[in-house]
């Protein structure tokens, strides 16, 4: 009885801390291994009921989502796909204990990017109106250009391996140009949601997923997600900064203690 209040617990706070930064697979994943579940098929089941917190919280933030550089939300989704399908394919024919080494270096600067991306996106904004004007028609062709590669980058990086995925998008987009952060949390869920499903697939192609923890844990995942994203909108937006740094922190931690 105890396995499943705990996998219950798990679901609600991995939901939610997804909803507002990311991470909550390292919340389901111990608690799934607690309940007797191999590593392999623990983190499939974690992953693959963490889907629906992300659609939950997609949902919640519709209303402030805003896409960088003037992407659409089309090539949003064929980006996530793609490069979802890639990093996939990666994992299929690579050493884990090769990206597990450095999954914590890559958490940690994801988190310090986020953490100065604002400063330097302030410093951007106050160039000279010379310098702006200089390359009219080549500036907003070559931004969205390096905003489709920096997004295609991580989408590869969450089909590869999930986890810290919403911290280093939230820092990708942190560093083309978006600062308000309930905008970026829907960007992050809608992109998350679609690299999740990615996942399943393969996941349940291989046999990898426990069905009867799925349902539990997925329904606690929505609440917490739906939880999640309600409670980011009233707390300000730097308190939710600090925290996701936090959260960063304590992960890029977790790894390297592991």
């Amino acid at each position: 009885m105890i396995e499943w209040i705990i996998i219950v617990a798990a679901g609600f706070f991995g939901g939610a801390l997804n909803a507002v930064a990311g991470g909550g697979s390292f919340i389901t994943l111990p608690a799934l291994i607690f309940a007797g579940l191999p590593p392999v098929v623990a983190n499939a089941t974690g992953t693959a009921a963490l889907l629906p917190g992300y659609i939950a919280s997609a949902w919640r933030f519709r209303r402030d989502i805003a896409f960088p550089a003037g992407i659409r939300f089309t090539t949003i989704i064929l980006i996530a796909i793609i490069g979802g399908s890639v990093g996939a394919v990666i994992l299929l024919f690579s050493s884990e204990q090769l990206f597990s080494m450095l999954i914590p270096w890559l958490i940690l600067f994801a988190t310090a990017m986020f953490f100065i991306g604002p400063r330097f996106i302030g410093k951007a904004s106050q160039s000279s109106p010379q310098i702006t004007n200089a390359i009219p028609a080549q500036r907003p062709h070559t931004k969205k250009m390096i905003a489709l590669a920096v997004l295609f980058s991580v989408c590869v990086y969450g089909g590869y391996f999930n986890g810290g995925l919403g911290i280093i998008l939230l820092a990708a987009l942190g560093l083309l140009g978006q600062t308000n952060l309930l905008a970026m949390n829907g960007v992050k869920n809608i992109v998350s949601a679609l690299l999740t499903a990615i996942a399943v697939v393969v996941y349940t192609a291989g046999g990898a997923i426990a069905s009867e923890h799925l349902l539990v844990l997925g329904v606690a995942a929505i609440v917490g997600g739906y939880a999640g994203a309600t409670f980011a909108y009233r707390i300000p937006q730097h308190a939710l900064r600090i925290f996701i740094v936090a959260v960063g922190i304590l992960m890029s931690l977790g790894f390297f203690l592991t």
